[in-house]
């Protein structure tokens, strides 16, 4: 038995309620969990909008980018410039900077759309060093090496500070609970419109890119074009998780945007699986809940110290770790994460049906 969702779609009864069961626990997350998980979460939020954006470019149209956290920095730092410096209200601020990610990967695209696979790789590791000469040396703007403060969004007269102060259910309410339901909202709104992008026609012209460009171009596909335009909207992507994650800080410096986090990206998208949405959000859980899940457990856990004392830090020992699994994603589980799953969902009636037979 199922019920309609729309022409031709059905929606099983037990997916529907899985789905109600997991949004009302993440709603009621804020009202359980303290401050460092409800932070660990957002981080985990802010990186999994920007994953599903790399992934767009990297999964789904076959284009690799090494200079992501450009991105990402762009939409941090231009957000404090509009709403502080410009006096603009902080949403049409976040909408700028998200815009002005996007333009600046505008300024790229045309090499973006005639660079390929390693060379692309390259040219944008370039973007990277740049960027991170600008953030240190444009004083004026981004605050040098000592950053910049971040001020607090202001949505419908509702501000997501610590200040005023607002408690429901005699649960305070302060800048990380109010934050967890504008990243929920932010998430689901990059998925839907990722997976709308990837269920079309450019996800088939994507996919065609992806897989032969030659044939894609035979086939009509402007190629050039349909590059350039996906590393414009990967770019603002990026822009957007950069805003979250700068109301996160709270205090943005140069060095949160460096190589590393582009590494990250990769391996975020590697992890959970290239070319889906799902996927995108699967690997940036694992890469971002595991440096902080050494971080505060790290005392119990062999080989794991505080830096200088002999072992390796949390950081050193999560990178260990998720490069680990990205060599383990490669060699075994082509499909990341998510096929892992999606192979196990699979088995599990077969097993059952075999029980019943014997």
């Amino acid at each position: 038995m199922s019920s309609t969702a729309g022409p031709g779609r059905t929606v099983r009864p037990a997916r529907l309620i899985a789905w109600l069961a997991a949004v009302a626990v993440l709603v009621a997350v804020p009202f359980y969990l303290e401050a460092f998980w409800l932070q660990t979460g957002l981080f985990a939020m802010s990186a999994a909008i920007g994953a599903i954006g790399l992934n767009l470019l990297t999964g789904a149209t076959g284009q690799l980018s090494l200079g992501h956290a450009l991105f990402l920095a762009a939409g941090a730092y231009s957000y404090i410039v509009f709403a502080e410096d410009a006096g603009l209200p902080t949403p049409v601020a976040a909408a700028c900077a998200v815009v002005l990610a996007g333009v600046i990967g505008g300024l790229f695209s045309p090499i973006a759309g005639r660079l390929k696979g390693a060379y692309l790789g390259i040219a944008t590791l370039a973007l990277i060093f740049v960027g991170q000469h600008v953030l240190h040396n444009a004083g004026p703007v981004t605050g040098g090496s000592n950053g910049r403060r971040v001020p607090p969004m202001e949505l419908f007269g509702l501000v997501f500070d610590d200040r005023p102060e607002l408690v429901l259910l005699d649960v305070p309410f302060g800048a990380l609970e109010r934050l967890w339901y504008l990243g929920l909202v932010l998430l689901a709104g990059a998925a839907a419109f990722a997976r709308g992008v990837l269920a079309g026609r450019p996800g088939i012209a994507m996919n065609a890119i992806r897989d032969h460009e030659t044939a894609a171009g035979v086939m009509g596909v402007p190629v050039t074009r349909y590059r350039a335009a996906v590393f414009v909207l990967s770019s603002m992507y990026g822009g957007l998780a950069g805003v979250l994650l700068a109301l996160v800080f709270r205090q943005v410096v140069p060095d949160n945007f460096g190589m590393l986090l582009s590494l990250d990206y990769l391996a975020m998208i590697v992890i959970g699986g290239l070319g889906s949405v799902a996927g995108s959000v699967l690997g940036a859980v694992f890469v971002s809940l595991l440096p902080q899940l050494l971080m505060r457990y790290g005392d119990v856990l062999p080989l794991v110290a505080e830096p200088g004392t002999g072992g390796f830090s949390p950081a050193e020992a999560a990178r260990i770790l998720y490069g680990a699994a990205v060599v383990a994603v490669v060699l075994f589980l082509p499909g990341g994460l998510l096929g892992l799953i999606t192979r196990l969902r699979r088995a599990i009636p077969r097993l059952k049906e075999v029980k019943w037979a014997r």
